[in-house]
């Protein structure tokens, strides 16, 4: 496994890569089993897999949430090569953001509901971002979880609305035994918080109303921000303590 830190190396080396299937994997560290699901996929439907790790200031609408967010950099590269990662990615925001963010990529619709409509400019540092990891690595596939899914329907119809050859692949939510949805932030959880945090997707999968799970999370201690069923699936943020937890299940599926 190799670790590259610039654009101009990184280019270098992709235009040697011709011929071969490359899938991406983009993260901001603090790698879990989630992120790992991704990674075997890659691996498993392509000849190079490359894994970027890059803490996105430009997402963060919260400076707390930034310096609070988890790194890991030593056992995310040890995780890495032993799941088959060939290039890790790891560039500076000097690197990525020349122009200090002053091009930036937006969406005018999904993007401001949601999550977007709690995170001011959230998804435009996402969606920039992305966009310029897109354009270095070039890949055939890119890589993104589903618990994350307004986030990757907009990365979706990004690539689709400007034309960007790549496959956009979307991989289920993967949860702790406790149904728990693995989440880089929940090494912020406390002892009690991570015994409560479960609640949250227990809730999304009962027979209640959206208006019924917001007042039930309410009342055992979360900060909700939202519970909104949109197309059949039903989308949730919730505060517990300091950490913002996000989640989404499909209406029916699971619903006891």
């Amino acid at each position: 496994m190799k670790k590259i830190d610039s654009v101009a190396a990184f280019r270098a080396l992709r235009s040697g890569l011709n011929g071969q299937s490359v899938g991406f994997v983009p993260t901001m560290g603090a790698l879990h089993i989630g992120h790992a699901s991704l990674i075997d996929e890659s691996v498993r439907c392509s000849d190079v897999t490359v894994l970027s790790i890059y803490i996105n200031p430009t997402q963060f609408d919260n400076a707390n949430d930034l310096a609070k967010y988890p790194e890991t950099l030593a056992e995310d590269l040890e995780l890495a090569e032993k799941l088959g990662v060939d290039y890790v990615f790891m560039p500076t925001y000097q690197q990525m953001y020349p122009d200090n963010f002053s091009y930036q990529v937006e969406e005018t619709k999904l993007s401001h509901q949601l999550c977007g409509a709690h995170r001011e400019g959230h998804f435009t540092g996402v969606l920039t971002v992305v966009m310029k990891l897109l354009n270095i690595v070039k890949p055939d596939r890119a890589y993104f979880g589903e618990k994350d899914y307004q986030q990757f329907e907009l990365i979706k119809g990004m690539v689709e609305a400007l034309f960007v050859d790549v496959e956009i692949v979307g991989c289920p939510t993967v949860r702790e035994n406790d149904g728990l949805a693995f989440s880089s932030r929940n090494l912020n959880l406390n002892v009690n918080e991570r015994k409560l945090a479960p609640k949250l997707h227990a809730a999304l999968v009962s027979g209640l109303s959206d208006e019924e799970v917001t007042l039930e999370l309410n009342q055992l201690g979360f900060v909700v921000d939202y519970i909104e069923t949109i197309s059949g699936r039903r989308f949730a943020a919730a505060q517990l303590g300091k950490v913002r937890l996000i989640d989404n299940v499909l209406r029916g599926e699971h619903e006891q």
